[in-house]
């Protein structure tokens, strides 16, 4: 019986390039995984945790532009979600376009973050034209066949998948842009290398963030990440997510969840899980 995986789609997307990984990496395992492209991370997110799939892949940082709260605050309000394997991808935008030229081009589509991580490039070879952010980086790409004027920012990929002409490569502003993913799914996780976890605080009292973080030095356990959301109740209310360099089960880290559950609200863990660097 086939393996879904939900991806940010449609085809075409930096997500489909994860998935993908995630699809060979079962393949070897002995199973059959198919992907299944859904119109948002939201949406991605809640078929695994409505059993309408059994995993998705979602993007949940990316080093120029920070985390991805589509996936954060997601995570955060359901309940069932745990992280099997991280994918790490190196991302190179394009612009696509049935332009001749740049001159012609007045408008550009994209996911918010990839206009954000061509920023420069844009303004300096496209001032003029207007930038609508879309779902995914592929969603626009089947208007630009009908207008010359109109162009998207995507990948190479996806250029080859639609058959449309790559106007301009690569476009990112930095050369080493890359994307991290989450394979996540309902099934506990506790084998790897890394673990997350987010905490909310019943009030915003001074220290509380400090004394939180004090258990992991505490105990040398290495942050490799800790990013604030805010928690919608009230302005200036945050919660936090936190990656660490330690595994689950070790004593250590155990040791450091008593003390957390003793000091926070709420407290969630998504597992851990190894690292997978793409080419």
């Amino acid at each position: 019986m086939p393996l879904p995986i939900a991806f940010l789609g449609p085809k075409g997307t930096y997500a489909e390039v994860a998935a993908i990984a995630c699809q060979q990496l079962f393949n070897t395992k002995g199973y059959e995984a198919q992907l299944l492209p859904y119109s948002s991370i939201v949406q991605a997110l809640r078929a695994v945790s409505m059993q309408q799939t059994e995993f998705a892949v979602v993007p949940v940082e990316n080093s120029i532009e920070g985390g991805v709260s589509a996936t954060l605050d997601t995570l955060w309000q359901l309940d069932t979600l745990q992280i099997q394997q991280a994918l790490v991808l190196p991302i190179a935008h394009t612009l696509l376009s049935y332009a001749r030229s740049l001159d012609t081009i007045r408008v550009i589509y994209s996911h918010p973050q990839a206009l954000a991580q061509c920023q420069l490039w844009l303004e300096k070879f496209l001032p003029k034209a207007d930038l609508m952010p879309t779902n995914s980086t592929t969603e626009a790409l089947q208007h630009l066949k009908a207008d010359a004027t109109i162009a998207a920012v995507a990948s190479q990929r996806a250029s080859e998948i639609y058959s449309i002409p790559i106007l301009a490569q690569p476009i990112n502003d930095h050369p080493d842009n890359c994307t991290r993913f989450w394979l996540v799914s309902r099934e506990p996780s506790k084998q790897g290398s890394h673990t997350s976890l987010a905490f909310s605080f019943p009030a915003n009292r001074p220290g509380a963030l400090a004394k939180a973080l004090q258990s992991f030095a505490q105990r040398e356990i290495n942050l490799s990440r800790i990013e604030s959301r805010p928690t919608k109740r009230s302005l200036g209310e945050y919660l936090f997510f936190v990656d660490l360099e330690a595994n689950l089960q070790e004593v250590r880290v155990q040791s450091v969840l008593q003390e957390l559950e003793d000091c926070t609200e709420t407290l969630k863990v998504f597992g851990s899980y190894s690292i997978l660097l793409i080419d």
